[in-house]
């Protein structure tokens, strides 16, 4: 795996660095004298050249006019904006509350047609119940200091779940047993939810498969990721979601999923270790 699954946002951002730099050499100038030109401090275009400051359009369209190149601004815009859009702040995308960042997923879950998800923290969202779900995300809202709209959001990502009954979709899931024992809600909500896992166990197509705590590892336990076909992964951090569409990337999280599906059981063994998680409610 990549050392950091920001790694193709960070390697986005250090190719528009790395234009920008090279029309800086092209014009012959140096980041003082473009800093004079643009009426900035010399400092923020190191930052720029040195890929540690995003630049904003304004800084892009300024530094190409500079440089004499201002035809090359917008392309490099499109870039920039690509790179800034890889890697996304859950207070920036949920500033507003969480009910919109569900319901703006929602065409990219319609046209995948086979969904691998790999689950080392909380259920898959698109197998969550209301309960559940709720639990959740309240935890995150007061967490992140978000508006409280969870009840609309509970509502619709319980919407976009209907891909699970609808269309051509087929979903690998796999969950490390951890998941099956966290708690996330109140006894009550938690056998509700893994009650349900075993009640989607039985539709033709879902594929649910465990990691046991006793698997001997090949690897590591992994941040929580979706693969949407062979077109994008999404991330999930702490404190960002990362989009990959790198290919090679892509590719080793595909590598990641299949050697950590190697490890784990599903069928009737994933079953009882459900229906034990469950006993332990008790």
């Amino acid at each position: 795996m990549s050392s950091s699954p920001s790694s193709s946002a960070q390697d986005a951002r250090e190719a528009v660095a790395a234009r920008l730099r090279d029309l800086l050499l092209d014009a012959g100038l140096t980041g003082r004298e473009l800093a004079v030109r643009c009426g900035w401090h010399p400092s923020k275009s190191s930052r720029i050249m040195n890929g540690k400051t995003p630049p904003a359009d304004a800084d892009i369209r300024a530094w190409c006019e500079a440089c004499g190149a201002s035809e090359q601004a917008e392309d490099i815009i499109a870039a920039n904006r690509a790179a800034d859009s890889m890697y996304v702040q859950w207070k920036k995308l949920q500033r507003n509350g969480m009910r919109r960042s569900q319901e703006e997923v929602v065409p990219l879950w319609e046209r995948t047609r086979k969904f691998r998800v790999y689950a080392s923290n909380v259920v898959p969202g698109m197998v969550q119940t209301p309960g559940y779900a709720a639990a959740l995300m309240a935890s995150i809202t007061e967490f992140q200091g978000t508006p409280d709209d969870v009840a609309e959001a509970v509502e619709a990502r319980m919407a976009r779940s209907h891909v699970i009954h609808e269309g051509n979709h087929r979903f690998a899931l796999l969950i490390e047993e951890t998941v099956l024992r966290y708690r996330i809600g109140d006894s009550e909500v938690m056998a509700g939810q893994l009650g349900y896992l075993l009640a989607v166990m039985a539709l033709p197509r879902i594929s649910l498969s465990i990691i046991p705590f006793a698997a001997q590892r090949r690897i590591w336990p992994l941040e929580a990721f979706y693969m949407f076909d062979d077109q994008q992964v999404a991330v999930e951090l702490l404190t960002a979601g990362v989009n990959v569409k790198t290919p090679s990337e892509i590719t080793e999280y595909g590598r990641a999923f299949q050697g950590l599906a190697e490890m784990a059981v599903h069928g009737a063994q994933a079953r009882a270790l459900i229906t034990s998680a469950i006993d332990s409610l008790e």
